[in-house]
């Protein structure tokens, strides 16, 4: 069973940058597709980006693209969201997890093994 941890969260001030890291253990996620999603406070978790196996799909949410960029290192068995141009809006504790079924990439129910996820806060 794949045991992810999220990395790499923190407070900056809107338009400055964050990379977050997910490293697996206890398995290898080079064999999954991985996704990164958030939640706010009271607000369901939503999709952020997801990126295939091979890496070389990538999606995004509407409201991140242009601003996120996934990546995978299969080597080191690591997930990294690159984040720029932080918006408030941006502020959630940020989850990595395991494409487990389906062929839907924005869908959280197709994910599994979720981390303990990392806080951004993004302050204007």
């Amino acid at each position: 069973q794949v045991q992810l941890v999220e990395s790499g969260g923190g407070s900056v001030q809107a338009g400055g940058s964050l990379r977050l890291s997910c490293a697996a253990s206890g398995g290898t996620s080079s064999n999954y597709a991985m996704g990164w999603f958030r939640q706010a406070p009271g607000k369901e978790r939503e999709f952020v980006a997801a990126i295939s196996l091979s890496g070389i799909n990538t999606y995004y949410a509407a409201s991140v693209k242009g601003r996120f960029t996934i990546s995978r290192d299969n080597a080191k068995n690591t997930v990294y969201l690159q984040m720029n141009s932080l918006k408030p809006e941006d502020t959630a504790l940020y989850f990595c997890a395991v494409k487990r079924s389906g062929t839907n990439y924005y869908s959280p129910s197709n994910f599994g093994s979720w981390g303990q996820g990392t806080q951004v806060t993004v302050s204007s």
